[in-house]
């Protein structure tokens, strides 16, 4: 059983950064991939990163590609999110997911945090 929780969020302007952190019990964290999503009002979830157990492995959506970062620190059982020259478009609620796949949809992720709040203004 993973619990995670997200933090960081927040109101920044367009161009600004913010690095989300996604805290995980139990040492089972170790052994899942982890993967962000987002959800703006009134769209589907979709999927922003994923990072593999050993991190050697990450994968991006095509729409944060060279502005977020996703990293994790598995000794203190935390997930990173780090992201960059933010546009009003990444406005949404960040979740981080942990499953036993890399894939990009939601349905294969088991653990699940309660998300964070990222607005992005103009």
């Amino acid at each position: 059983q993973v619990q995670l929780v997200e933090s960081g969020g927040g109101l920044v302007q367009a161009g600004d950064s913010l690095r989300l952190s996604c805290a995980a019990s139990g040492r089972t964290f170790s052994v899942y991939p982890m993967a962000w999503f987002r959800q703006a009002p009134g769209k589907e979830r979709e999927f922003v990163a994923v990072i593999s157990v050993t991190g050697r492995t990450i994968y991006y959506a095509d729409s944060v590609k060279g502005r977020f970062t996703v990293s994790r620190d598995n000794a203190n059982y935390t997930g990173f999110l780090q992201m960059n020259s933010l546009k009003p478009e990444d406005t949404a609620v960040y979740y981080c997911a942990a499953g036993s796949s890399m894939g990009s949809r939601s349905r294969e992720y088991g653990y699940w945090g309660q998300g964070t709040q990222v607005t992005v203004s103009s």
